[in-house]
């Protein structure tokens, strides 16, 4: 009997940012991305323990993230960042899951909104 491998494509790196940046720009600032991103926004007990002003100043400031370089993004997909609310540091971490089990969804994005 002969198996084959399937081939593993390389991930487009400016697909996943783009992607990326959709999911963060409609979780945090509600800005449509005129295609289907299904995912969920999850803030950390540490930002919301700063209060409600906090949290909207955290997840607006994730929203508007576009300084990516080469140091703070290496892989240039738009997935992380740091960014300073009220003078905390508060970092931020999108994942693209492949969820089959959720639900059905064959692409699901997590947002993770948290700090030191």
């Amino acid at each position: 009997m002969t198996s084959t491998a399937a081939a593993t494509a390389e991930p487009n790196t400016q697909s996943i940012a783009t992607q990326d940046d959709a999911f963060r720009r409609l979780a945090c600032l509600g800005i449509d991305p005129n295609f289907a991103i299904p995912g969920r926004l999850v803030v950390t007990p540490s930002v919301i323990d700063g209060g409600e002003g906090f949290v909207r100043a955290a997840i607006a400031a994730v929203g508007g993230f576009e300084n990516f370089d080469a140091e703070n993004d290496p892989d240039e997909h738009h997935d992380f960042g740091l960014v300073d609310v009220r003078g905390q540091n508060v970092f931020w971490k999108v994942d693209g899951v492949d969820a089959p089990s959720h639900n059905g969804i064959a692409m699901c994005q997590t947002g993770f909104v948290g700090s030191q």
